[in-house]
């Protein structure tokens, strides 16, 4: 069978064809990433992990962060040797040939667009309630929710959707200058909530550390695992970056080392002033997170104060410690940020589409260069419209461990794509070499396995579905029209 492995050296040279304006540096980088990275896990998926392992969530930020710490070591050195747009698709061409590239791809839109999706109607749950309070203007269900949720269109989501896909259209420089604000609004409020939370940490919260056993914390870690996705976004702007040898691994490893430390101050913070104990059905049963049983075990007044039962957990815990006007602030602080996720996560897809069609797997329109913003602006309104269209009309409760599939699907191809590298090519000029490599590469390898083994069984299905339908676009469509298919220039 003929893999079509695409040579770095003809991706470069593709590259250079057609390429994107270079204008991001280190810091902005990592800013990109920090964007992506700190919104809707930590902000909201906290009381979901709680549900799933109660204290034991600490060991769960643990297990996550290690892998994508893994994962982030092995993406620098193919980002330092590969610097073009295209991320995980672009090395898996390179290695393992183009099935397997187009798998990966297409399961970078699961990361990316389903995400993004999930962020807005997050978004539109902090702001629905928002305007209500400081305006006194209920707006109606109908119009605030999907079909799924008892409304007809959720009108906020496609709002916020298509401010963000208009900021994407009119320029690279201009999204990363509003992303550094955003981001320095939650680095701000995280750092608030770690000043009052810290301090009201009491030992015996954390006992029993962890309710449930391993099997929760492992489910937990699974699903906490969205809290870290979106690093990789990084990567898919190699091509807009100044020096990038130099300044994707800067952008990779600072943004994922900055979050982690984050992550477990605000966990610790969270478990420790008020306890995360899941709500229980029977003794070592916990109610599944997300069900209406869990919901109206919650409306019982012994439960209603738990973790597990708040839509806005770190607002929740400030409001428990008393610090009420400070939990006001911090939701206000998730409002304002969460678009930056959106932004990024819109960024990423928006990247690996316009690859993916300058290789000839996709229309030749999604590669198309805006003479005056130079931005894939086709791509960038195609994707935009969709991601506002699934917001509006599609349930958000899975979504997370969709995107989760997904990203674990790409995160294992690059491990292996640096290993095959090291001993296929070695004398490749590396600006960052992935340190221990025989133990991260299979490190990082094993433990998207596991997360992915601990996903339930409707993401795993889910995600076979998909990539079953990806399969039917690529020999249907991409195969033919690629540019190594016989008869093609080939870049």
């Amino acid at each position: 069978m003929n893999l079509r492995i695409k040579s770095l050296d003809d991706i470069l040279a593709t590259a250079e064809k057609k390429s994107l304006h270079r204008s991001l540096g280190g810091v902005q980088l990592m800013l990109l990433g920090i964007g992506a990275v700190i919104g809707t896990g930590i902000f909201v998926l906290t009381a979901e992990a709680a549900q799933k392992a109660g204290p034991g969530m600490l060991l769960s930020f643990v297990i996550a962060g290690f892998v994508c710490a893994m994962t982030a070591l092995c993406y620098a050195e193919l980002a330092s040797m590969v610097p073009v747009s295209g991320s995980a698709y672009t090395y898996s061409y390179a290695v393992m040939g183009e099935v397997v590239a187009w798998i990966v791809g297409w399961a970078l839109i699961l990361e990316y667009a389903v995400a993004a999706s999930a962020v807005s109607v997050g978004w539109s749950n902090y702001f629905v309630p928002l305007v209500e309070r400081a305006f006194g203007f209920r707006v109606p269900i109908e119009f605030a929710k999907g079909p799924f949720a008892g409304g007809v269109v959720n009108l906020p989501a496609i709002l916020i959707a298509g401010l963000v896909t208009a900021l994407l259209y009119v320029g690279t420089r201009e999204s990363a200058r509003v992303n550094s604000v955003l981001v320095a609004i939650k680095v701000t409020a995280l750092t608030v909530f770690c000043f009052y939370a810290l301090p009201a940490v009491q030992s015996a919260n954390f006992e029993p550390f962890m309710p449930l056993g391993f099997v929760g914390v492992s489910g937990a870690a699974a699903s906490i695992f969205f809290a870290y996705v979106g690093f990789d976004a990084v990567s898919t702007a190699a091509e807009e970056t100044k020096d990038p040898q130099r300044n994707i691994p800067i952008g990779l490893i600072g943004s994922l080392a900055i979050c982690t430390v984050f992550y477990l101050l605000v966990a610790s913070g969270a478990i420790g002033s008020i306890g995360a104990q899941p709500v229980m059905q029977s003794p070592g049963v916990g109610f599944a997170p997300g069900t209406p049983e869990l919901v109206a075990a919650c409306k019982i007044a012994a439960n209603a104060a738990a973790l597990p039962c708040s839509d806005e957990a770190l607002a929740h815990v400030l409001r428990q410690i008393g610090a009420t006007k400070i939990a006001s602030l911090i939701g206000l602080a998730a409002f304002l940020a969460l678009p930056s996720v959106i932004l990024t996560m819109l960024f990423g897809q928006t990247r690996i589409f316009f690859v993916m069609s300058r290789d000839g797997l996709l229309p030749a329109a999604f590669s198309k260069v805006h003479a005056r913003f130079k931005t894939p602006h086709v791509i960038t309104l195609i994707t935009g419209t969709s991601v506002a269209f699934a917001a509006a009309f599609l349930p958000v409760g899975k979504l997370a461990d969709f995107s989760n599939a997904g990203t674990l699907c790409a995160f294992a191809a690059v491990s292996i794509g640096v290993m095959v590298l090291r001993v296929r090519d070695p004398r490749r000029p590396r600006s960052f070499r992935t340190p221990a490599l025989w133990f991260v590469g299979p490190a990082a390898f094993l433990g998207c396995l596991f997360l992915f083994y601990s996903l339930d069984i409707t993401s795993k299905l889910v995600f076979l579905g998909w990539g079953a339908l990806g399969l039917t676009v690529y020999f249907g469509y991409g195969r033919s029209r690629s540019q190594l298919a016989p008869g093609r220039s080939g870049g």
